[in-house]
């Protein structure tokens, strides 16, 4: 028996989802859909397609006083506008997130993959790091250029 269990404390511990799952939790959600980008969105209530198109996902925020947006293909998501989300998979295999609020359900497939964008950031980077050190090695040569001009 360890301490928790003589003590009384029986807390369960935080849960784990690998790629399927209901996240109840806000902060969670916010998480989750602050790594997205493109996206492929389908909106239904009571079950039925209201809208469907592609857009990116702007901003992700917790404000109870200020609502989700789709409009002009893109996402400004609010998490407190959904009361859960869920985990899975569309009906073409692709991951999807789930956003459920009574009988409406905003559904968000990835059109991106993290890991290509991370490896898309890293080059990103080498090249900004590359273009600047050239930049400043050029500047570096000019003064010396015009040091010695002005050299008696």
């Amino acid at each position: 028996m360890n301490s928790d269990q003589l003590s009384g404390n029986t807390a369960l511990p935080a849960p784990c989802l690998v790629d399927a799952g209901i996240v109840a939790s806000k902060q969670d959600m916010h998480r989750l859909l602050s790594d997205l980008s493109r996206v492929r969105y389908c909106y239904l209530q009571d079950g039925e397609l209201q809208s469907e198109n592609e857009g990116y996902v702007m901003e992700v925020f917790a404000d109870p006083q200020r609502s989700t947006l789709v409009a002009n293909h893109t996402l400004y998501l609010n998490v407190h506008s959904f009361d859960y989300m869920e985990l899975g998979q569309s009906p073409d295999g692709y991951p999807c997130f789930n956003l459920i609020q009574d009988c409406r359900k905003l559904r968000l497939i990835p059109l991106t993959n993290p890991l290509e964008e991370q490896n898309a950031r890293r080059l990103n980077a080498a090249a900004l790091e590359a273009v600047v050190t050239e930049v400043l090695s050029a500047s570096w040569d000019v003064r010396m250029d015009d040091e010695d001009n002005f050299a008696f």
